[in-house]
């Protein structure tokens, strides 16, 4: 009885919130010790028990109801890591959540999409993480076939990456994924199929999440002819006129080269940097192809890394589109990656290459508020970027240390920090290596 009253003002205190306009103010549900249920009532919830009350939450008919509930359990994961909780809880989190996705509504369906691949993140890779992918494949295809609202598109796209990027095994897995992806913005078509044109924020929302997927590819490991027509379509969105997918697609086209899937287009073929052509028809076609597809990509990257801007356009959004041009012109042409830094808590998290770059934006991007949390906290992202906080590292030793010893380990010259040092010079080293000349477009142009 005790549980049950506690989540009929559980859902009461819900229900009070459905005379405002604005969307649940999820925190507020989730962090506050005493909630007014009906503007008269004080209830005390334990806050170790809102997350319970959330999820049987997600059994009430009323659809609002349910979507504050998941507002409410997104919050709670992106505050902290709720590793007990879902030890308890998690086939019944998950298949809550793939209801919400088949039955709900747009918003609904959104809330549920993220929910689940905060799930996934927060489980980490195993046997829980391949369930996950296995059991929400089927309705988040179907959900992306039913209706074409922007927010719940996108959401139902970074959920299907970030579940493959995590419980993803084999290959035909995270192309399965790509496959579902390329469908919304080129299906293909029928004999009484009309595609129904993408908006700008989808296409953009594919292209990222696909290029988040592909990091985790061995570029020879796609198919050929899906290898060509991606390329194609990718050039093809640098003419167009909303900017984020142009941006989204330099990203994309930047990671092809440094995965060094355009070298199918050859049928194979290698050592075309030096302007040799290998012998037989197909491979001297496929080696023009490649030639003229990369001429054409570098004369839109040096006009983008050049504009002017048109009227309207806003500055933040130039800079940061000439920015990434840029970028993405030295690599094409001299075969330098960006490097980058970036500030989590007292830590610096580096990235040296196209891949760890397009990681971690989209990863920052779906946390939102709770990336800096989860960089810190979450072990699954701490192996996917060879990150490791101080503080995790001291937690292990910090009763043995000395003061003085506590000084050193903290210290930029620590053993701890030369090592780590030492281990990113030689991932960029070994990328260098690996791009200079060989992705360069500059025929035969190598340093020494």
């Amino acid at each position: 009885m005790g549980k049950r009253n506690a989540q009929r003002k559980y859902i009461a205190m819900l229900d009070s919130d459905d005379d405002d306009n604005s969307s649940v103010s999820s925190s507020s549900t989730m962090k506050s010790d005493h909630m007014s249920v009906s503007g008269t009532e004080e209830v005390q919830i334990d806050k170790d028990s809102l997350l319970d009350q959330a999820l049987d939450s997600l059994y009430e008919k009323r659809g609002a109801i349910r979507e504050k509930a998941l507002a409410s359990i997104i919050e709670a994961f992106n505050s902290n890591l709720q590793h007990q909780f879902v030890e308890k809880k998690f086939a019944t989190i998950l298949h809550q959540c793939l209801n919400c996705i088949k039955k709900g509504s747009s918003k609904e369906i959104a809330l549920a999409s993220h929910a689940v691949g905060l799930l996934a993140l927060t489980v980490g890779c195993g046997d829980n993480a391949r369930e996950i992918l296995e059991e929400s494949i089927s309705p988040i295809s179907q959900a992306l076939k039913s209706g074409s609202e922007s927010t719940k598109t996108v959401s139902l796209l970074e959920c299907l990456a970030v579940g493959t990027f995590v419980g993803g095994i084999e290959p035909a897995e995270t192309e399965r994924a790509m496959q579902i992806m390329w469908q919304l913005v080129r299906p293909k078509l029928g004999s009484n199929v009309v595609a129904a044109k993408a908006s700008a924020p989808v296409i953009a929302a594919v292209v990222s999440a696909w290029a988040f997927l592909l990091t985790t590819m061995d570029g020879w490991a796609i198919d050929s002819k899906d290898c060509q027509e991606s390329i194609s379509y990718l050039s093809s969105l640098l003419d167009k006129d909303d900017r984020s997918v142009r941006i989204a697609a330099g990203e994309a086209l930047a990671l092809i080269f440094e995965v060094g899937t355009l070298e199918k287009f050859a049928g194979g073929v290698t050592g075309f940097t030096d302007g040799s052509v290998p012998e037989g028809n197909k491979s001297r076609e496929g080696l023009m192809h490649v030639q003229g597809l990369k001429s054409k990509i570098l004369n839109q990257v040096k006009t983008l890394s050049a504009e002017a801007g048109g009227k309207g356009s806003a500055k933040k959004d130039l800079n940061s589109q000439r920015n990434l041009f840029k970028d993405v012109l030295e690599f094409l042409e001299y075969g330098y990656c960006p490097e980058t830094s970036m500030k989590i808590g007292g830590d610096l998290l580096h990235t040296s290459t196209w891949s760890q770059l397009i990681q971690l934006n989209f990863l920052k991007h779906f946390l939102g508020g709770g990336f800096i949390r989860h960089m810190q906290d979450n072990e699954l992202l701490h192996e996917v970027f060879g990150f490791i906080p101080k503080r995790k590292l001291l937690q292990g030793a910090e009763h043995q240390m000395s003061s003085t010893e506590k000084r050193m380990f903290r210290s930029p010259n620590s053993v701890v920090n030369k090592a780590r040092t030492q281990f990113l010079n030689k991932q960029r080293m070994l990328a260098k290596d690996r791009n200079v000349g060989h992705f360069a477009f500059n025929g035969g142009h190598e340093e020494a």
